[in-house]
């Protein structure tokens, strides 16, 4: 009602009255602009249940046990989805996401799974805006790896940055396994090669 109101209002300023398709069109328009963009502002912490059968999310806590959780949930989705053969790279590379998201911010995290055209992708959800940084790393450095980690393992992976902090996922491709639904909405994304 209120975009009818304000259409209404610019259209009668004008005075024809394709102004005023115009002007609903426009409104119609920025109104879904800004839904989406507003849209990442939800809690991380809080639960969401599944969109479809082939996504999954799940809140979790400021931890140390945070990263095996991540990795026991991705797991036991991996294999209800009949993808044991990605479970081990998942694993891994959720938990390495997971334990610099708890090493490196404050606040929430959320890790989503989803899995779209035989491709899996996996993101973690976290408050801080930075992205991840490649940094040379010494030979017998104890960290300072996960970069190198998702460069070799993953097929593709980058970082967003959301209203609310930032989203590093990674993709690996389901060999021999297709699903069709809806690809998730336009983004700009940030690869990192």
């Amino acid at each position: 009602m209120v975009i009818q109101a304000i259409g209404h209002a610019i259209g009668s300023r004008r005075g024809d009255r394709s102004s005023h398709a115009t002007a609903s069109s426009w409104l119609a328009r920025q109104w879904a602009l800004w839904s989406r963009t507003l849209a990442p502002l939800r809690p991380l912490d809080a639960p969401r249940g599944r969109a479809t059968a082939w996504d999954a999310s799940w809140p979790l806590r400021r931890e140390l046990t945070s990263a095996r959780r991540a990795r026991r949930l991705v797991t036991a989705q991996l294999s209800d989805w009949a993808l044991d053969d990605l479970a081990d790279t998942a694993e891994l590379l959720v938990s390495e996401l997971v334990t610099n998201a708890l090493r490196h911010t404050r606040g929430p995290l959320r890790l989503n799974l989803r899995l779209r055209d035989s491709r899996l992708l996996c993101e973690v959800e976290d408050t801080e805006p930075s992205g991840p940084v490649h940094t040379a790393v010494d030979p017998d450095a104890e960290g300072g790896r996960g970069t190198e980690l998702l460069d070799l393992l993953a097929d593709a992976w980058g970082s967003i940055e959301t209203g609310t902090g930032k989203t590093i996922w990674f993709e690996l491709q389901a060999e021999g396994h297709s699903v069709s639904g809806p690809v998730g909405g336009a983004q700009t994304v940030t690869m990192v090669a």
